[in-house]
């Protein structure tokens, strides 16, 4: 085999780590072994997960405790197929910009979804925008994933936290109307800016997997390819045409998708379809999962966008019920494909991985 599983390769939930791992790597080289990319969990029967961590949890509370609560639901979740389980350590989508100065908000709801304070008044002076290195959340995370290199290693993968960097940096940092009439009035300084968000990039990337010890868990861009794995994204996106996403936004993408050597794009609403010609044209974003948004159907609807991605060379990942699954892998390329499901029992996932095998 070409490939070697890391030292701390997470086994523990997962007993056929080996075969996972074995269509990992043919989906990376392109190929396809017996079947195309099929991740699908169930509960385990009699075995009793714990109360699922907030973000809330993740910033206030016990670390142990919140890393032992996941690695409790791990072991109540069969991982069938390629599915692979993981710990989330993430403080929620704006904390890249709390890193860099921003102040972290609360929602008042039972959720505990939280959102970044706009903090950039003046951009000459704001700028270079940097990881305070001595903020205390930043200095919590890094404790976060070396605590969770000590609990799970072995057991689950440990993601990557929420990289809402590049010009959603911008957005958080400055607030995205005023970003709009920025990019309008001023693009000279919003190109200092992005040189600005994307120095950050690399360092936290680094800081990171240094910390959770990534390289011998293993993470995209190591050894071989794990799910979940790194998802670039740029949500304003929706708000810009194709001349200042290729300008701003697409440099910053492909640089990160070079870092991270395998990455998908988290693709959000119809909005953001605009930039379909230039995301397709690019470099290092090898796959893509698309969210319609509420109104506009499931990912099963939108089988021409899907047949149109795989036409251009890129791979979808695609998620549904189980018959939805079987419904568009029949009208799927395999090869440029992955599939996520939940079933209703281990017998159900193990059944529906076989029938990927006999179909395809």
């Amino acid at each position: 085999m070409a490939w070697k599983l890391p030292p701390k390769a997470p086994r523990a939930f997962k007993s056929d780590l080996d075969e996972a791992c074995r269509h990992w790597e043919a989906y990376c080289a392109g190929e396809i072994l017996d079947r195309p990319i099929v991740c699908v969990t169930a509960p385990r029967e009699g075995v009793q997960g714990a109360p699922g961590a907030t973000y809330h949890d993740r910033v206030f509370g016990d670390m142990d405790d919140v890393i032992h609560r996941d690695l409790c639901n791990a072991a109540a979740e069969y991982h069938g197929g390629d599915s692979i389980p993981q710990l989330q350590l993430s403080f929620g989508p704006g904390e890249v910009a709390v890193f860099c100065g921003a102040d972290l908000c609360w929602s008042d709801d039972p959720s505990g979804t939280n959102w970044s304070k706009p903090f950039v008044e003046d951009w000459e002076k704001a700028l270079p925008l940097r990881i305070r290195e001595d903020h205390p959340l930043y200095q919590r995370m890094l404790r976060f994933y070396r605590r969770a290199y000590e609990l799970a290693a072995g057991k689950v993968l440990i993601a990557w936290p929420d990289l809402h960097t590049n010009l959603g940096l911008l957005a958080a940092a400055r607030g995205s109307e005023r970003l709009c009439m920025d990019l309008l009035d001023q693009p000279e300084m919003i190109d200092q800016a992005m040189q600005s968000a994307r120095a950050v990039f690399t360092p936290l990337a680094e800081a990171v997997r240094t910390a959770g010890h990534l390289d011998e868990i293993g993470y995209t861009g190591g050894i071989f390819y794990l799910e979940p794995h790194a998802v670039l994204q740029c949500d304003f996106s929706y708000m810009i045409g194709p001349e200042m996403f290729n300008r701003w936004v697409m440099p910053a993408l492909e640089e990160e998708a070079q870092y991270m050597k395998y990455a998908s794009y988290h693709w959000d609403g119809p909005g953001a379809l605009v930039h379909f010609d230039s995301l397709m044209a690019s470099r290092g974003l090898d796959s893509f999962g698309y969210v319609p948004g509420a109104g506009h159907g499931d990912i099963i609807d939108h089988m021409d966008l899907l047949h149109r991605i795989q036409k251009a060379g890129k791979v979808v990942s695609v998620s549904g019920t189980p018959d939805q699954v079987k419904l568009m892998h029949r009208k799927l390329r395999p090869e440029k494909a992955t599939y996520c499901t939940r079933a209703g029992s281990v017998k159900e996932a193990d059944e529906l991985v076989k029938w990927f095998t006999r179909n395809t």
